[in-house]
């Protein structure tokens, strides 16, 4: 659909509520209709692609009621400038052509033939949903009633169990992902989560219908959209098993080596894309939560902006993919690796979650830039550690260490902590409210994994967990935090 836009003039919605959008008046030349540009669009107003008495194809919108506002408006989603801003407002005459069919000819049919042909007309559900109108993440809104969606599970959180002033219950995190690379998250809490915890299979495609969506909240989402899906007991998930899968587009946020700094311990995940220079060897750690080994394999990356960074991948990156980086390292092979947590290790260094992905000699435009570098001056030039002597900073230029606190709230209402089995750490400044004088404040634990030891016979101390006996132990204390 060609349409004119009239009178473009940024919204008055809070950014809390949509974030910046621009309503403009809808022309073909024939008839007007208020409309709003989506969120995502809004780089495209502000970089001048989209004027005011432009030309603009409109590929993808929603009609919709919009709260304290009048008629029916058209929320554009997608669309592409086709022309910059006219000398006058686009107008046409619209000639309506009636063309007759021929007449067909009505053949006598039996009364067998008419029921075949009904219950052949019967389809089944998986041709059924291929009638239904299905919705991309980037056009949803809190506003709309009804909808669905075709998402594949791109992460799918463990099933956990809380207690609270409210009560108790379980819940747990997922990560949906449609076809245009649109992620959104979503957190269920108990029946929904019951109900909806092994229906979701990560990689299945599924149909989504009768949710809801709300405000993402800053603090803890995962995924770059302004909001996030809620789901209840009432929601519809259909599996699409019956259709050809189809498979997402992995978009990534690449972020420079050499700006890595502001990320340092923070909550938001990155993407980087880089030429590895060194795998080095397997090794086994214990994770404390479970005495579980799981494997860990370090990469050295590095980019045009002269600087290296070490990565470490875990679990089946850590055996596979790590392997065939370590069987083609000579070849100077380019990694893309999506939602990196950052941390102040060695100054600077990557970690793998759950949810992370690594594509070898991904199909990028930034790949075919990075490898002409690399072959034209990359190789021969000097790099250097992004942690040497670089001053830590977190996000809003403090330095780390005891300025990068938080609250205890902040800890226990996080649902999204521990996902990734590894354990997480912060910086408190609290104080002793209470003392229990009837319990021991520490107890003895192994140096190696601190679990609780036992008086071996003789002498010494006998760890269950690492089965073996050594002649000191560590006194570790025992606290209870309150928010």
């Amino acid at each position: 659909m060609l349409s004119n836009t009239i009178s473009l003039f940024p919204s008055t919605f809070s950014d809390s509520e949509l974030g910046n959008k621009f309503m403009f008046t809808a022309s073909d030349g024939n008839m007007k209709l208020k409309a709003m540009l989506h969120s995502t669009l809004s780089t495209e107003v502000t970089s001048g692609k989209i004027q005011n008495l432009g030309l603009v194809r409109i590929c993808d919108y929603i009609v919709n009621d919009i709260p304290n506002k009048n008629g029916k408006w058209m929320i554009v989603s997608k669309c592409e400038a086709v022309s910059p801003a006219l000398e006058n407002e686009y107008s046409t005459e619209v000639k309506v052509e009636v063309v007759q069919k021929p007449k067909q000819e009505i053949a006598a049919k039996s009364a067998a033939q008419i029921v075949h042909e009904q219950n052949g007309n019967n389809a089944p559900s998986a041709r059924m949903a291929m009638t239904r109108r299905i919705q991309s993440l980037v056009s949803l809104n809190p506003y709309q009633g009804n909808w669905t969606i075709k998402v594949r599970v791109s992460n799918k959180g463990n099933m956990r169990s809380y207690k609270n002033a409210r009560g108790e219950g379980c819940v747990f995190n997922i990560e949906f992902t449609d076809k245009d690379g649109t992620e959104i998250q979503e957190t269920m809490f108990n029946e929904a989560a019951k109900k909806f915890f092994d229906k979701f299979q990560l990689g299945k495609v599924y149909y989504i219908s009768k949710g809801s969506l709300r405000v993402a909240n800053e603090q803890f989402k995962t995924v770059q959209n302004d909001y996030e899906m809620n789901l209840n007991e009432n929601s519809v998930v259909e599996e699409a098993d019956d259709e050809a899968c189809f498979v997402p587009e992995i978009k990534y946020n690449f972020v420079p080596i050499d700006e890595l700094g502001p990320y340092v311990n923070g909550r938001e995940l990155i993407d980087i894309i880089g030429v590895v220079q060194n795998v080095s060897p397997t090794v086994s750690i214990r994770r404390k939560i479970d005495n579980e080994m799981i494997p860990k394999r370090d990469i050295t990356i590095a980019d045009d902006t002269k600087k290296t960074v070490v990565v470490s991948l875990w679990n089946d990156l850590a055996t596979n993919s790590a392997q065939e980086l370590l069987d083609m390292v000579d070849q100077s092979p380019i990694v893309a690796i999506k939602s990196l947590k950052v941390s102040d290790f060695q100054g600077i260094s990557l970690s793998t979650l759950s949810r992370s992905s690594l594509v070898i000699n991904p199909d990028l435009p930034e790949a075919k830039m990075l490898m002409t570098w690399y072959n034209s001056e990359g190789k021969d030039t000097s790099l250097s550690s992004v942690g040497a002597g670089l001053v830590n900073s977190i996000k809003g230029g403090s330095q780390l260490g005891f300025t990068d606190r938080v609250f205890i709230s902040h800890i226990i209402n996080n649902p999204s902590l521990g996902d990734d089995g590894k354990p997480a750490f912060f910086n408190i400044k609290a104080y002793i409210s209470f003392i229990k004088p009837d319990q021991t404040m520490w107890y003895r634990g192994c140096k190696t994994c601190n679990k609780k030891v036992t008086e071996a016979v003789g002498s010494g101390y006998f760890c269950e967990a690492c089965e073996k006996t050594d002649e000191e132990c560590s006194l570790r204390f025992v606290k209870s935090f309150y928010g």
